[in-house]
């Protein structure tokens, strides 16, 4: 996998990788979900690369159940070319929480990545995009053809988000283009996510921006150019270890 030599994207991340990855157990037991292989190099090693060659150099990943694998695989992260930070949770802060508590890292806009996706996302036209609408944050958005699974998205013609339901059920269902797990922050969007509980992007604080006529955006991701591919149960696993190689390098 390749990505085009390109500068123009913000100089910070953070990728989430505290979660549990219940649906993967037995393996999650042993091994963090962001340690699991996928064509030879654990998740999250993809993700790290990916940012890299967008121009990314620092990097603060968020850590609860098993940490230690995830620390002595990356350390500090001079061997991918990145200044890695560790963001430790004593409890699941949710994908939210995980980034209101590393907010100290963060004064200009930065990429969050969920960490146990695989995606070639063109990190900079989504970067285009957040500067030239001027939102509180942009998200990447996969066409699914099932999104009962996923956070949906209704957008304008000018990319504006209108709607967002996460994991809708039959008759919820408004359109295909989900939140793919990749978005650009604006610092200021950190002071409205609440400090003294866990929140999740998806279930609690997008509903809420939406709700309060905070300007989020989607930038949608080129079904012939961007792949994305979920790694959340073991049938996921078994998919993207077929299909990854073709389609990071396709």
């Amino acid at each position: 996998m390749s990505t085009p030599a390109v500068s123009e994207c913000p100089a910070k991340a953070m990728i989430l990788a505290a979660g549990e990855g219940s649906r993967l157990r037995p393996l999650t037991e042993r091994i963090p979900k962001g340690m699991i292989p996928v064509g030879g190099k654990p998740v999250l090693q993809h993700a790290l690369e990916w940012l890299r060659g967008y121009g990314v150099r620092e990097v603060v990943i968020n850590l609860c159940h098993l940490p230690d694998p995830i620390r002595d695989h990356f350390g500090d992260g001079r061997r991918w070319g990145v200044r890695i930070e560790y963001s430790p949770e004593d409890r699941l802060l949710g994908t939210a929480g995980g980034v209101k508590q590393a907010a100290r890292y963060f004064q200009e806009p930065f990429l969050v990545w969920y960490g146990d996706n695989l995606s070639t996302c063109r990190l900079d036209r989504l970067w285009r995009l957040h500067r030239a609408r001027g939102g509180l944050a942009t998200i990447a958005l996969h066409y699914r053809e099932d999104p009962s699974q996923s956070g949906i998205v209704a957008v304008d013609a000018r990319d504006r988000i209108t709607r967002f339901l996460e994991k809708p059920q039959p008759h919820q269902m408004f359109g295909r283009w989900v939140n793919a797990g990749i978005l650009v922050l604006d610092p200021a969007a950190l002071e409205t996510i609440p400090a003294d509980r866990p929140t999740d992007f998806g279930k609690d604080i997008f509903p809420a921006w939406l709700e309060a006529g905070k300007p989020l955006y989607g930038y949608r991701m080129s079904p012939a150019e961007e792949k994305l591919v979920w790694i959340d149960t073991l049938a996921d696993l078994g998919r993207a270890e077929g299909r990854w190689g073709e389609e990071a390098t396709g």
